[in-house]
Parts: C-alpha cells; structure tokens; sequence
C-alpha cells in the first residue's frame, strides 16, 4: 500500500474529528473543503468504480454545504460510507461469491462448502453491523450534539468494527475446530 492510500486511510479515519475542531473554529462552508479534498483524493487514488461513486456522493454533500452553509450534509458522510459499505457487502450476497468469502480464498483457495456457508452467514452480520451503524450514525447526525457525533463517528464506531473483527475471529476459532474435529471422528 503507497503511503497515498494510507494517508487517506487516516483522513477517512480521522474526518469526524477534524469536522468536529474545525467547525469549532471555520464556517460549514469552509469545513466542506476538507469534504471536498477527501472526495477528489479518494477518486483521484482508486480504480474501482464504487469508490469513484463514493467520492461523487461525498463532494454532493460538500456542494450541498457550500450553498447552505450548515454542517448537516458534513455530519451525514458517516452514514454515506455505512450505506456504501451495506452496499458492497449486500450486493455480493445477491451475486456470489460473498465479499468475506472472496476475501477467504485468498488465504484458502479450496474453502469447503461449510467455508462458503460460513463466510456467507459473516457477510451477512456485516449487513446487519452497517443498518444499524448507519443508523446511529444518523441519528447522532440529525439529534445529538457535534461532540457526541463526533466521539460515536471518530471513536466509538472504530471500536465497535474493532470488536466485530475479534469476535468473527474468535467465533472462527471455533467453527474451524469443530469441523477438524468432526473430520477427525
């Protein structure tokens, strides 16, 4: 990975954050510049068409900010990301193979059908994990303070993918040692 692509990495990480200090500080309209930067350095570094729609969806919400000047459109780019997301994972559920099951047979190439079935059920509770982040992404969008926006978008919700990783790899854990043990007997 180039260090462009994890220098917006941390950008795309650290948005709520500098959203949050910025506004503190600069207009909603001079806020969406960083909305804007982000959108043309996500197009301008990636091949694939999702993310291009993505940046355009993103610099929307900025043109929307520069002619309002509220930071509404700018609090809403969380939940744009969740429905992005809830969008490439839902629709590898409608055209397999499932996005975490193409991700598996990278490590494993033969993946047994108990693989798929598995790997299908963990693309599924990622849909379920971006309905309900996106939604409280929206609600403290639309109903709570900046801050608490912030410290959901810029914090908690890293943490709770954090958490959704470690407890899909330890719930893997013990899906693969039951199989081995079930070939064993």
């Amino acid at each position: 990975m180039t260090w462009r692509k994890w220098g917006l990495g941390l950008l795309t990480l650290s948005y709520p954050v500098v959203i949050y200090l910025g506004l503190q500080h600069f207009s909603p309209r001079v806020m969406a510049l960083a909305l804007v930067a982000l959108a043309l350095l996500r197009a301008g570094t990636s091949r694939q068409a999702g993310w291009r729609a993505m940046a355009v969806l993103a610099a929307g919400l900025a043109l929307i900010v520069l002619a309002s000047d509220h930071a509404l459109p700018l609090k809403l780019y969380p939940v744009l990301v969740n429905v992005a997301m809830l969008g490439v994972f839902g629709w590898s559920l409608r055209h397999p193979p499932s996005l975490v099951e193409r991700m598996a047979r990278l490590r494993e190439p033969n993946l047994p059908p108990s693989g798929v079935a598995y790997t299908r059920r963990v693309t599924q509770a990622w849909c379920v994990f971006f309905i309900c982040n996106g939604a409280v992404a929206a609600v403290t969008a639309l109903a709570a303070s900046d801050r608490v926006w912030a410290l959901y978008n810029g914090a908690i919700a890293y943490g709770l993918i954090g958490a959704m990783f470690a407890g899909e790899w330890l719930v893997r854990q013990r899906v693969m040692a039951r199989h081995a043990e079930n070939r064993h007997d």
